[in-house]
């Protein structure tokens, strides 16, 4: 069985309308988006096991939606949308190798869906695996999807890898406003760096990209509450220190400073696994969960962290 064009316009396609609008705006990706649709071209089977999939998905009980996904793909083996619904959910459960595979499926049946290729960037980070060693197997022929990559990168505070997919992607409209997006966003992270840069020791300068280096330079952007780039520090700081939990709560404390809770949820959660001992540092990842879920309006998780918080540390 196909997939349902409605499915396909709504998952994918709703987000972008046209080239013009992504280029005025670039919003965000947002993955909780109404089901609310029609399905014409399923069955009641396919139906209520997507539709109740997707209700375990938003209460949190991924399990169960796996389960459920995994029933529909049995239904209809083609169905790409159910492969990203699978890939989304295996990253919760940060089960990586096997969200990537789905993940991969999506973004090659419709190399031009911004979502598709947006949660296939999320697993790859997950992993610390650079999209340049899967070149071969992705479609860097498809225009479209480069210009999606280059926008992912740019709204995850990646310009320098959005600058180097644009350099080789065909001029359009669309491209020469991100272009001048990428460029203002490198201006400020350099700015940034650089200002965060004189509180750094003549000893961990030249210890040049040590995890002291790395660490002193974070403390000096928390110090001054310069977050602007502080999530790209933190970034390039778990790119070479992928299991120091510092960093993924420099990281996490970043993305709430920038209203994305759903990615400091994400980088905070992934951190705790790593943390050991550390009751102070412990103290603060529970604050910031606890704030990054209020934001989203979950309040049990929200007080499940702040009940975690030990006083006097």
């Amino acid at each position: 069985m196909k997939t349902s064009p409605i499915i396909s316009a709504f998952f994918g396609g709703i987000l972008f309308t046209s080239l013009s609008m992504r280029a005025q705006e670039t919003p965000v990706i947002d993955e909780n988006q109404s089901s609310e649709i029609f399905l014409d071209d399923y069955s009641d089977d396919f139906q209520e096991k997507f539709f109740e999939a997707l209700k375990q998905k938003g209460i949190e009980n991924y399990d169960r939606a796996i389960n459920l996904m995994l029933a529909c793909k049995q239904l209809d083996a083609d169905n790409y949308v159910v492969d990203h619904e699978l890939a989304q959910l295996y990253l919760k459960e940060k089960q990586y190798p096997v969200a990537e595979g789905y993940a991969l499926t999506a973004v090659l049946a419709e190399p031009d869906n911004l979502w598709y290729t947006n949660t296939y960037v999320e697993i790859l980070q997950k992993q610390q695996k650079p999209i340049e060693a899967l070149r071969a197997q992705l479609p860097f022929d498809n225009s479209k999807f480069k210009e999606n990559l280059a926008l992912v990168y740019y709204r995850k505070g990646r310009a320098k890898a959005a600058q180097a997919i644009l350099k080789e992607t065909p001029k359009s409209g669309f491209t020469q406003q991100l272009s001048v997006k990428v460029e203002d966003l490198i201006e400020t992270q350099e700015a940034a760096i650089t200002r965060s840069s004189f509180s750094v020791t003549n000893e961990n300068r030249e210890a040049s990209g040590s995890f002291e280096q790395f660490k002193a330079r974070i403390q000096g952007m928390l110090r001054s509450n310069n977050y602007l780039a502080l999530d790209q520090v933190a970034e390039e700081a778990l790119e070479s220190y992928p299991s120091q939990p510092y960093f993924y709560y420099a990281q996490g404390y970043a993305f709430n400073k920038k209203s994305k809770p759903r990615d400091a949820i994400e980088s905070l959660e992934t951190g705790l696994d790593y943390l050991v001992g550390d009751i102070a540092l412990a103290n603060k990842f529970y604050k910031e969960l606890a704030d990054a879920y209020n934001s989203i309006n979950n309040s049990v998780k929200a007080n499940m962290y702040l009940r975690k918080i030990k006083p006097g540390f």
